[in-house]
C-alpha cells in the first residue's frame, strides 16, 4: 500500500460515477419506454391494431439483442468515454426524430435504430462498475443505476402524461430526445478512469483494489486485446459453454417478462383493459414503478450489507434475487380483482419483486472470465433482449379475446422458470475459470 493511502482517507470520487451512471439509467430508459407511454393516443391517431402495436413494442428489443455480442465485443475494445458519449448522442437523435413521424414504417425503423445504440450501456455499465466499485459496494452501484429506469418511470410518467395531454404525444419523443443529448454532452464532459479522474487519491484506488475491483481495467484489456482486434469464436464458446452462465441468461430472460410487460403493455393495459381515464391511469402507472425503484434499492443494499455481514458472495447475492422473484410471481393476481386500488397493489408488489431481482448484473461481475467481462455480459444481455422481442408480442397475441389473464400468467410461469434457473444452474458464485 502507498504511503499516501495510509496518511489520507479514502477519496469518494467512484459515488460521482454512480450519479453518472444513475442519470444515464433515467434517459436510457425514458427512450427506450416513451412509446409504451404514448401508445394508448398514437395507436388511436395511427390506426394500430393489438398485434401491430405488439411487434412495434417487439422493434427495439430487435436490435437491441442483435447488437449484444458486438456490444460486448465494442465494451472490451473501446474506452467507455468514447463509446458512451457517442451512442447516446445517436439513440437521443433517433428519438426526438420519433417526434415526426408520419405512419407505421418510419416509427418501426427508428424504434430499430434506437434499439441498436442503446445496446451496448448496460455491458458498458458492467465495465464501468468493475473498474470503479469493490466487490462489497458493487450490489448497491448496480441497484442504484438499475433503479434509475424505474424512478424516473415512477415520478416522470405522470409529466410525460400530462406533457403529452396537454401537447400530444409528438412532444413526448421530442423532450425525451433532448434530454438524452444533454446526457452524452455531460458523460463526455465528465468520465475519466480512476487513475485519471480530478480528485481520486491513491488510498481510493487501494480501496477499489483490495476490494476486488479492477480500477486498471482500460489499461489491461488494451494491452491484452492489442493482437486481438477481430471477433473470436473461441471466446464466444468459453461463454456460452458454461452451466454457471447459462444459469444468469435462462433467468436473465425469464425474469424479465414481468418487467417487460410493464415497460410495453402497462398504460395501455390500464386505459384500454382496466378502462381507467387516462390522466389518472398515469398516477395509478406510478406507483408500481415507484415499488420497482424501491426495489432495486433494497436488493443492492441488502446484497452488499449481507456480504459485509459474513454472509458468502453466493448467499448475499441469491437471497435478495430469489426472494424478488417470489414476489414477482404475484403478477398474476392483479386480473382476479376489480378494484383499481388493488390491481395496482398486485402490480407494485410484483414490480417491486422484480426491482429486488435486477441487480442479476452483480453475478455477470463476480461469475466472468475477467478477460471476457464484456463478452459474457453481451450475451447475458442478449438474453435480456429476447425477452424483450418475445413478451410484447406474444402479449399482442394472448389479449386478442379482451383477457390480459394469459398474458400476466405467462409472465408468472416464467418468474418460476428464473427461480429454478438460479438455484440448480448457477450454483456458487465463483468466478468462472477459462
Amino acid at each position: 500500500m502507498s504511503i499516501s493511502a495510509t496518511l489520507a482517507a479514502p477519496s469518494r470520487t467512484r459515488f460521482v460515477i454512480t450519479a453518472l451512471l444513475f442519470l444515464t439509467g433515467v434517459i436510457n430508459y425514458l427512450d427506450r419506454t416513451n412509446l409504451s407511454i404514448t401508445a394508448p393516443n398514437l395507436s388511436g391517431e395511427l390506426k394500430i391494431d393489438p398485434v401491430t402495436m405488439g411487434w412495434l413494442f417487439s422493434a427495439f428489443g430487435w436490435t437491441y439483442t442483435a447488437m449484444q455480442i458486438p456490444g460486448g465485443w465494442i465494451a472490451d475494445r473501446v474506452h467507455p468515454r468514447v463509446v458512451y458519449p457517442l451512442t447516446i448522442l445517436v439513440w437521443s437523435i433517433a428519438t426526438l426524430s420519433l417526434g415526426f413521424v408520419a405512419g407505421i414504417v418510419s416509427l418501426f425503423i427508428l424504434r430499430l435504430l434506437v434499439g441498436v445504440f442503446e445496446a451496448p450501456s448496460y455491458i458498458v455499465n458492467n465495465r464501468i462498475v468493475t473498474t470503479w466499485f469493490p466487490e462489497r459496494e458493487r450490489a448497491s452501484t448496480i441497484g442504484i443505476y438499475i433503479s434509475a429506469q424505474y424512478v424516473g418511470l415512477g415520478f416522470l410518467t405522470p409529466v410525460l402524461i400530462w406533457i403529452e395531454a396537454a401537447y400530444g404525444w409528438r412532444s413526448v419523443f421530442i423532450l425525451t430526445g433532448i434530454l438524452g443529448i444533454i446526457a452524452a454532452v455531460l458523460w463526455a464532459t465528465i468520465y475519466r478512469d480512476p487513475h485519471q479522474f480530478r480528485g481520486t487519491n491513491d488510498a481510493e484506488l487501494d480501496l477499489i483494489k483490495s476490494g476486488g475491483g479492477v480500477p486498471e481495467l482500460s489499461s489491461r484489456l488494451q494491452s491484452e486485446q492489442a493482437d486481438r482486434k477481430t471477433f473470436s469464436w473461441t471466446d464466444l464458446k468459453i461463454v456460452l459453454s458454461k452451466k454457471k452462465l447459462w444459469g444468469i441468461y435462462i433467468g436473465q430472460f425469464s425474469y424479465l417478462a414481468s418487467a417487460n410487460f410493464f415497460l410495453t403493455w402497462f398504460p395501455t393495459y390500464l386505459v384500454q383493459y382496466r378502462h381507467l381515464d387516462f390522466i389518472k391511469a398515469g398516477f395509478y402507472a406510478s406507483v408500481p414503478f415507484l415499488a420497482g425503484f424501491a426495489g432495486v434499492l433494497v436488493s443492492g443494499f441488502l446484497s452488499d450489507a449481507l456480504l459485509r455481514g459474513g454472509f458468502t458472495l453466493s448467499s448475499s447475492r441469491k437471497i435478495p434475487v430469489l426472494t424478488g422473484i417470489a414476489l414477482s410471481v404475484l403478477i398474476v393476481g392483479a386480473q382476479f380483482v376489480e378494484s383499481p386500488a388493488l390491481i395496482i397493489l398486485f402490480l407494485a408488489v410484483a414490480f417491486f419483486g422484480t426491482g429486488m431481482a435486477s441487480i442479476t448484473w452483480s453475478y455477470v461481475s463476480a461469475l466472468a472470465p475477467e478477460r471476457l467481462i464484456g463478452l459474457t455480459g453481451g450475451v447475458f444481455n442478449l438474453f435480456g433482449g429476447l425477452s424483450s422481442i418475445v413478451i410484447p408480442i406474444a402479449i399482442g397475441y394472448l389479449v386478442q379475446g379482451g383477457s390480459f389473464a394469459p398474458a400476466l400468467a405467462l409472465c408468472s410461469i416464467l418468474a418460476i422458470i428464473a427461480a429454478l434457473s438460479y438455484i440448480f444452474l448457477v450454483g456458487r458464485m465463483d468466478r468462472v475459470v477459462e
